[in-house]
C-alpha cells in the first residue's frame, strides 16, 4: 500500500503542542513502517484552515493522486473540517479506487461501519468549528473595539510582525508609498502593477503584482497607522507609512469607530 501522508496545522494549531508538521509527519511515518506501507510523498500545508479546499499542499496531493493508494492522515479534522468538503473528497476517492486512512480515529473506509462513523464524525468536527468561529469572531469584535494590538494574520506588505508587533521593512516601504504616489499622480492600479513587475521589484512572497494587490495597498488603513476589522476602524500599534492627507486624498476621510 502506497500512503500519501497528508499534514496541516492551522495559525491557531501551531500555538499547540504535539501539531508541529514535523511531529504529526514522524508519527505517520512511524505508522507506516509498522503497517509495512511505502510512504509515496509527504504533503505539508503551514497556516491552512481545514474549512475550505483553497490550500497549495492539498490540490497538489490530489493531483499527484496515481503516485498513491490512500490517504493517510493523524486526524480526520487534520484533512477537513467541512463534511460537505470531506463528502465530495470521499466521492473523489472512490470513483479514483483511493482510499482513506485517519490513524488516530482508526477509521477505515473499506468498511461500511468505517464510512459511516466517519461521516458522523466530521459532522461533530464542523460543529466545533463552527462554535470555535463564532467564539473567535466575538473576542475579535471586542478586540477590535476596546482592545490593542494587532488585527487579523500574515505579514502585510511593508511590515513584518516581531515580537508580536508590526515592524516597518524599510525596502518595502519605500515601494508603499512609490504606489500611493503614483496613483496620486493618475496610474491606474493596472499600469502600477505592470510597472512593478517590469522593475522586478517582487510582491508578498516573491510573487507576481496584480490590480488586486495594488488596490489592497491603497484602500488599507493600516499603512497610515489605524486597524481595521470587519467594519470596525481604530488606532494601531504600528508605524504609518503613508501620510494622512496622502491616504484620504484617495479614500476620502477615515471614519473611526468608537468603542
Amino acid at each position: 500500500m502506497r500512503a500519501a501522508l497528508y499534514v496541516r496545522v492551522s495559525t491557531e494549531d501551531q500555538a499547540n503542542e504535539g501539531f508541529s508538521l514535523d511531529a504529526q509527519v514522524k508519527r505517520l511515518e512511524a505508522y507506516c513502517r509498522v503497517r509495512g506501507w511505502e510512504v509515496a510523498g509527504v504533503y505539508k500545508d503551514e497556516g491552512f484552515s481545514g474549512r475550505n479546499t483553497d490550500r497549495p499542499e492539498y490540490k497538489r496531493m490530489m493531483e499527484d493522486s496515481d503516485s498513491w493508494d490512500t490517504i493517510l492522515v493523524l486526524k480526520m479534522d487534520r484533512i477537513h473540517r467541512n463534511s460537505v468538503n470531506f463528502a465530495l473528497m470521499m466521492d473523489d476517492l472512490r470513483a479514483k479506487g483511493k482510499e482513506f486512512t485517519s490513524m488516530q480515529d482508526k477509521f477505515d473506509t473499506t468498511t461500511a461501519m468505517g464510512r459511516f462513523v466517519m461521516d458522523i464524525m466530521q459532522r461533530i468536527a464542523q460543529l466545533e468549528s463552527e462554535q470555535i468561529g463564532e467564539r473567535v469572531k466575538i473576542g475579535m469584535e471586542y478586540k477590535a473595539r476596546n482592545g490593542t494590538g494587532n488585527l487579523g494574520s500574515g505579514h502585510p506588505y511593508g511590515y513584518v510582525y516581531s515580537n508580536g508587533k508590526l515592524e516597518v521593512v524599510t525596502d518595502e516601504a519605500h515601494t508603499v508609498r512609490a504606489i500611493y504616489n503614483m496613483y496620486k499622480r493618475g496610474s491606474t492600479m493596472e499600469d502600477i502593477a505592470s510597472f512593478l513587475n517590469k522593475a522586478e521589484i517582487p510582491a508578498k512572497k516573491g510573487g507576481q503584482w496584480s490590480k488586486q494587490s495594488i488596490g489592497n495597498i491603497l484602500h488599507n488603513p493600516l499603512y497610515v497607522g489605524y486597524q481595521e476589522w470587519d467594519g470596525i476602524l481604530r488606532k494601531g500599534d504600528q508605524q504609518p507609512i503613508v501620510a494622512m492627507d496622502l491616504y484620504e486624498s484617495i479614500n476620502g476621510p477615515l471614519t473611526i469607530t468608537k468603542a
